[in-house]
């Protein structure tokens, strides 16, 4: 359904550089910069930050992750990149069977989530 997203950001290098950290373990990187904003993702940006003089973007991202391997490390990379812990590591029965999902919040306030949704 998404082309793509994008955030809003007072604080442009410090958000960079915590999703430069965070997306590594979830295969996606930053594939354009800007003076005012970059692009993260796989084959083409997906995920758009951009400096605004208005209020930061307040939003839930849950990007797919291609095992529980990855979401655990990115919930890791996420945390040591500055984030705060929304829901460590693990599956979430209550969701959907065969959810498994890490939640981190960004610099920004944003709620990050990294799911991998396994077969029963």
């Amino acid at each position: 359904m998404f082309d793509h997203i994008a955030l809003r950001t007072n604080e442009l290098k410090a958000l960079v550089k915590f999703y430069e950290a965070a997306l590594v373990p979830l295969g996606y990187a930053k594939l354009v910069s800007f003076d005012d904003g970059a692009g993260f993702g796989a084959e083409r940006p997906r995920l758009w930050i951009g400096e605004a003089d208005e209020e930061p973007s307040s939003v839930h991202i849950a990007l797919t992750a291609p095992n529980t391997a990855a979401v655990d490390a990115f919930y890791k990379a996420a945390m040591a990149a500055g984030g705060k812990d929304n829901g460590a590591p693990g599956p979430r029965p209550d969701y959907e069977p065969g959810y498994y999902a890490a939640f981190v919040i960004d610099p920004d306030g944003n709620n990050l989530e990294a799911v991998h949704h396994q077969r029963a």
